[in-house]
């Protein structure tokens, strides 16, 4: 795989997630079965609007090989999916999401690899 082409999945899962806690936050997050107060709704929403930020950013870098910008993005990527993997794998086993919440744990484990595998493979030219 390309790093463009992980660029390309990574917006596209940004977008979905994004659209869905800005659109539908308490139906998204009931498929976790996760009840929402207007708080969490709230900070769901701010979420999705990060979320979409990360998809503007993974789509505007996507062509930009080897550029020290798309290096930084790649780290800040990479940081943000073991941080995410770590904490939705914390919450999953204290029984906060059912077993869709195992797909959001996936999904960071699997971006996390591939900003890992593009950052650590050729360290100077990312």
């Amino acid at each position: 795989m390309k790093l463009n082409t992980l660029f390309v999945i990574n917006a596209v899962v940004a977008v979905l997630f994004g659209l869905g806690f800005i659109l539908i936050p308490s139906q998204l997050l009931s498929l976790y079965d996760v009840d929402m107060n207007e708080a969490g709704i709230y900070l769901a929403r701010l979420l999705g609007a990060a979320f979409l930020a990360f998809a503007i950013i993974s789509w505007l870098v996507r062509d930009s090989v080897g550029s020290h910008d798309q290096r930084a993005v790649v780290m800040a990527f990479l940081i943000a999916d073991i941080l995410s993997f770590i904490v939705s794998l914390i919450y999953q086993f204290q029984g906060i999401a059912n077993a869709i919440g195992w797909s959001t744990i996936v999904i960071y484990l699997l971006l996390g690899l591939g900003f890992g595998y593009f950052y650590f493979r050729n360290p100077a030219s990312t």
